[in-house]
């Protein structure tokens, strides 16, 4: 039996899990994933499909636990497997492994933004707010044209009681997107 599926019946398996899912009825997939995984208890596809779908179902824990099995089985396959775990742990309010998961991510693909988000998000959680900083300029050097680390990175800054940075992301943001400035000005007192 190999890790990941191969031959007819896995490939039956899989066709119908697809079927389910393009249908909208994610039971009957999570049910055809279920099967897959007896026959192929390590497949990566079966693995990430099931947390996904069971995610979906609001199964949080069980699909924290597919995702978990699937960076044990496959730790170096994706950096979408640990930024989807990360995610999961985050929603559960499990930080301190989100942030673990979220470095995993970035440790894979230095340019996933998201992941840099993430991180940012839980070490503020943390109350890490230098470590934070460091994770959302990131963010903001890869997707400078996003509002939502800038946005973040200006509340770090004024948890760190630092409002020249903050006022400066503000006067930053005004140049592309005016009403998240706007917003800011209003929740931090700063004017740019």
């Amino acid at each position: 039996m190999s890790v990941n599926g191969s031959g007819w019946a896995y490939w039956q398996l899989k066709l119908r899990a697809m079927a389910w899912l393009v249908l909208g009825r994610r039971e009957a997939a999570d049910a055809v994933f279920c099967t897959m995984l007896e026959g192929w208890p390590l497949d990566a596809y079966a693995l990430a499909s099931r947390a996904n779908v069971r995610a979906q179902l609001g199964l949080r824990d069980a699909a924290i636990a597919d995702a978990q099995a699937m960076v044990a089985a496959h730790p170096k396959r994706s950096a979408a497997d640990w930024f989807n775990l990360a995610f999961l742990l985050e929603g559960a309010g499990r930080v301190a492994e989100a942030e673990q998961a979220f470095r995993e991510a970035v440790a894979l693909d230095p340019k996933l933004d998201r992941a840099w988000y993430g991180l940012g998000l839980t070490l503020i959680q943390l109350r890490r707010f230098d470590e934070a900083v460091a994770a959302l300029k990131r963010n903001t050097e890869l997707q400078p044209m996003s509002p939502y680390g800038w946005y973040q990175l200006a509340r770090v800054q004024m948890d760190r009681h630092e409002p020249d940075e903050a006022r400066r992301i503000i006067r930053h943001l005004k140049g592309f997107e005016p009403k998240v400035a706007a917003q800011l000005e209003r929740e931090t007192g700063l004017a740019a």
